[in-house]
């Protein structure tokens, strides 16, 4: 966790607690933070699930890592400190958003193992007492050859040509979860199949009702 740097700062409890905001959206908050290859199918699938609960009337939002980069995260690059405080912003947004009542959909390649559990250490942390908020890590898992394959910003391609540094992959790493709660490879299943398994463990799970 990072201490803020005031000092006269107090954390404020809101009139509502979470099981009242559950009951006005009928479903809990949980956070889905897919991570994966660039070009794994992660922002893809998290806006069709994200459409498939909208349609049912969930509230849910997809904070996407390149829309990230366009605003709260305009000022970093990709270097591994950028990238480490991009997810360490970003885990507190989706902390706030889960907070509220929402099913988060997070889509960053978020490469390292420390920082994706170090967000995952913010949920378990809370402020009020009402104990850990639901952190779901879902490992997005076609391999490099079939993102590659698919390249569909052409960054593998610049990458190969080393017109593009420090791209995970290539020439730099990505640690795959070593116990992720949901794994999905899109490259064997259509994205339509991918949704629907997700949404299904949620359901099983309780954060949806069936």
């Amino acid at each position: 966790m990072t201490a803020p740097k005031a000092t006269n700062i107090t954390w404020h409890a809101g009139e509502l607690d979470r099981a009242a905001r559950a009951r006005a959206h009928g479903h809990g908050g949980a956070t889905l933070w897919l991570t994966g290859l660039s070009g794994s199918g992660k922002s893809t699938l998290a806006r069709r699930v994200e459409r498939r609960l909208l349609e049912r009337g969930v509230f849910a939002y997809v904070l996407d890592g390149d829309n990230i980069r366009h605003g709260l995260c305009a000022d970093l690059g990709f270097s591994p400190e950028d990238r480490h405080e991009n997810i360490r912003r970003v885990g507190e947004v989706a902390k706030l958003f889960t907070d509220a009542g929402a099913i988060v959909l997070t889509a960053f390649v978020s490469p390292y193992r420390a920082d994706r559990d170090a967000v995952r250490a913010l949920f378990d942390r809370a402020r009020d007492g009402e104990g850990a908020l639901p952190f779901v890590e879902v490992h997005v898992a076609a391999d490099l050859a079939t993102c590659e394959g698919r390249d569909p910003k052409g960054l593998y391609a610049k990458a190969r040509r080393g017109e593009l540094r420090d791209f995970t992959g290539i020439d730099a790493p990505y640690e795959a979860p070593s116990a992720a709660e949901l794994t999905i490879d899109t490259g064997s299943e259509d994205v339509d199949a991918s949704a629907a398994r997700v949404i299904a463990w949620l359901e099983a799970r309780g954060h949806l009702s069936s």
